[in-house]
């Protein structure tokens, strides 16, 4: 773990390494026209990095003995299939949310593996462009996990919850959704139209603010726990006194490495089956 500059606090560091680069004129404005540019750059070249290797993997495929490229993905691939087969029964509908469910595992699981990257690494090479250019370098802010921004898990979440209304729709007719909308779940009387509603209303919303936030506060929480320990790492070096600190960091850090790779992993598995289940839940009849 890099350590931080010894003229910044450690709140001081961990606001910067928290701060987005946003397109808005000062950090920290709040606007929703505001776009956070790290997050989308890395969700893209991301994004372009896992369709590359697929393809690659797609046109170097052979009915022989396969190499381990392959045979991982043929194993990712079979696995998301089976589990869609068991949660989306419309087999229509399974020739998109099933590569949908097996694209979102891998991009998540991306995005998710920046995590494992040296906290200053992005950050300080980022910083060193911008006083190459006569930018102020303290003001070169660089977030690279992607997952850790709320715009980009809640955007993520939205986006299941718009593909679950229209198959929703698509399966059942705009009229049957509509009235499954006002008579689920507790009866077709007109007097209880407007409970059914509001519970229906609540249901999307809880869905989908789950759906993103899980995602969204356990990258944040891991994210977190990384700046900590490159902060054990600084003290440590700042005084011959504290050489077991710096030592302790390389320990610290190696063991939640290898705890957060379960995380990184996990965290899209479940993100990906609760794609799986709230769309099929779409198709289900009340």
């Amino acid at each position: 773990m890099s350590a931080p500059e010894p003229t910044i606090t450690a709140g001081e560091y961990i606001i910067h390494h928290l701060t987005q680069w946003t397109s808005a004129p000062r950090a920290g404005v709040v606007d929703f026209h505001v776009v956070d540019i790290d997050s989308l750059v890395m969700t893209l070249l991301l994004g372009a990095l896992a369709c590359f290797v697929l393809w690659r993997v797609a046109r170097s495929m052979s009915s022989g003995v396969p190499g381990r490229m392959q045979a991982a993905v043929e194993f990712l691939v079979e696995f998301v299939d089976e589990q869609a087969r068991g949660i989306v029964r419309n087999a229509k509908s399974r020739e998109f949310v099933t590569p949908l469910a097996f694209i979102s595992f891998i991009w998540i699981v991306l995005m998710n593996a920046m995590d494992l990257l040296p906290v200053d690494l992005l950050p300080r090479l980022w910083e060193g462009a911008a006083a190459a250019t006569g930018h102020d370098p303290q003001h070169a802010y660089l977030r690279v996990v992607a997952t850790a921004d709320l715009s980009v898990a809640l955007g993520m979440s939205i986006t299941v919850l718009l593909l679950s209304l229209y198959y929703g729709v698509r399966v059942k007719g705009l009229g049957g959704w509509l009235h499954e909308l006002f008579t689920a779940p507790f009866g077709n009387h007109p007097a209880l139209w407007p409970l059914n509603f509001g519970m229906q209303l609540l249901e999307y919303l809880a869905k989908t603010l789950s759906h993103g936030m899980r995602l969204f506060g356990n990258l944040y929480a891991e994210e977190i726990l990384f700046m900590i320990i490159a902060l054990m790492g600084a003290a440590g070096l700042s005084s011959l006194s504290g050489w077991a600190l710096f030592f302790g960091n390389i320990a610290a850090g190696l063991a939640w490495s290898i705890f957060s790779m379960l995380i990184i992993v996990l965290q899209g598995f479940i993100f990906m089956m609760l794609t799986l289940v709230y769309i099929g839940q779409a198709h289900d009849h009340h």
